[in-house]
């Protein structure tokens, strides 16, 4: 099978499509016919070594984590899923014509590959950091860095719950921004100000890593109202840096559910082939993502 890999830490270039044999699913795990699969910053911080003590990698390694496939084998033990059943979910080098996924949730009705790809990591993000966050019904919300996956889920879950929500982001995404219910402004210089006048800010996330968490600090008040998933400069700020995955299948049965009850959508902006899994990284990288970005296989 084909899939993307790489033999040393470093940049874009040292992805490579390669021949490579097929994994199995073992117990507890079911193996897709990979579709699509979705591109994450995480996985061009694994490329880069930069996450090693949550992301350990033995060279040379697959990319990826997210994917949505028609599953072909069932491994011992796993009950409620079947060959033939379209799924998805999380696992291992997912930028491959199969791959193994140790969660999973059958793909809602009217959902394309590409779309599901886009779902899993960054719903069990959302999610997660909402819950670390705290915030109430009928509190306010600072989102930084708010028109990408993660971002985009948090807009519409937190609307969901009653929760206000003040996004940043770059003048191309404002009305995208207002779409999904939230208050909306532009970063750069000023930005601090704009926000103030939006309303009072009760917590903040860091989605993107801009070099904020000063200001999220100020308008929060308490460094304990800011979360980060972006900089892992945040405890010297004495801000949290989440960065440990909670129940991805309870994060997927819950995205399932808002998506199929129409609550929840994020637009694939751009799809790439396996080749072209260097480009999908520099673009992820460089940011002002408007939904998803993913690799059609």
């Amino acid at each position: 099978m084909r899939k993307v890999s790489y033999a040393e830490f470093g940049g874009p270039d040292v992805l490579r499509l390669v021949d490579a044999d097929e994994p199995h699913a073992g117990a507890g795990r079911i193996r897709v016919a990979v579709r699509a699969a979705g591109v994450n910053p995480v996985d061009w911080r694994i490329r880069e070594g930069q996450v090693l003590g949550a992301h350990p990698v033995e060279l040379p390694a697959g990319v990826g984590l997210d994917a949505a496939g028609v599953v072909d084998e069932v491994g011992e033990g796993v009950e409620g899923v079947a060959v033939g059943d379209r799924v998805f979910g999380e696992g291992v080098d997912t930028y491959a014509e199969f791959a193994v996924l140790t969660a999973w949730a059958r793909m809602p009705e009217g959902l394309t590959f590409e779309e599901a790809a886009g779902y899993p990591s960054v719903v069990e993000t959302a999610l997660r950091v909402l819950r670390e966050a705290g915030v109430r019904p009928g509190q306010t919300l600072l989102v930084s860095g708010a028109s990408g996956g993660v971002g985009s889920a948090v807009l519409q879950i937190a609307r969901e719950r009653g929760v206000t929500v003040i996004g940043t982001a770059g003048a191309a995404n404002q009305e995208y921004l207002r779409g999904l219910g939230a208050l909306a402004t532009t970063y750069g210089e000023g930005w601090v100000e704009r926000v103030r006048r939006l309303g009072r800010v009760d917590a903040a996330l860091d989605l993107a890593g801009a070099g904020v968490l000063r200001d999220l600090v100020e308008l929060t008040g308490d460094p304990r109202k800011v979360i980060s998933i972006a900089d892992l400069g945040a405890p010297e700020h004495g801000v949290r840096f989440s960065g440990v995955a909670g129940s991805v299948p309870e994060a997927l049965a819950e995205a399932a559910d808002l998506i199929a009850r129409g609550r929840l959508h994020i637009p694939v902006e751009q799809s790439y082939t396996l080749a072209e899994a260097a480009a999908a990284h520099i673009d992820s990288r460089a940011g002002h993502t408007r939904g998803r970005r993913v690799i059609v296989v």
